[in-house]
């Protein structure tokens, strides 16, 4: 038998220390993003924010609409209670301090206000109107309405 050891014919074969030197190599080569992928995402994030931002400030009016409306149907109701405890006329007008008990909110606690009024107070917000008549809401009375 002969003793000859097998070499390659076109240096296919590279020992362990070549190998590895051109692994590092391609690791070690420029990484993370290009300017373009930068600006790529900038701006879908953009159209998704251009998007989003109208539908929530329509989702916050709204929301702040039904809450007064149901500020003014607690409102009549407090009226129709007091008038009927009170035994008063369709033209009698309550104050805050009349409907307050009848609120749920206690004869301390505090009446409601309109969620758009900057000053956060009933008197601002809201005018209770005589019995027969349904209470009105002075912040924006054209879309705070009782049905």
């Amino acid at each position: 038998m002969r003793n000859h050891t097998y070499k390659p014919a076109f240096g296919l074969v590279h020992t362990a220390s070549e190998r590895n030197a051109v692994m590092k190599n391609k690791i070690s080569g420029n990484t993370g993003f290009t300017l373009v992928e930068i600006m790529i995402v900038v701006a879908i994030i953009g159209l998704l924010a251009a998007i989003a931002i109208p539908n929530f400030v329509h989702s916050r009016q709204v929301a702040q609409m039904n809450t007064c409306i149901a500020n003014l149907r607690c409102i009549d109701g407090a009226k129709q209670q007091w008038a009927f405890e009170q035994r008063k006329q369709d033209t009698d007008t309550p104050t805050g301090s009349d409907l307050q008990p009848f609120l749920g909110r206690t004869a301390s606690g505090s009446l409601p206000a309109c969620p758009v009024d900057a000053a956060q107070s009933f008197a601002t917000s809201y005018a209770p109107q005589s019995i027969g008549s349904k209470p009105v809401c002075l912040i924006i009375p054209s879309t705070h309405v009782l049905p």
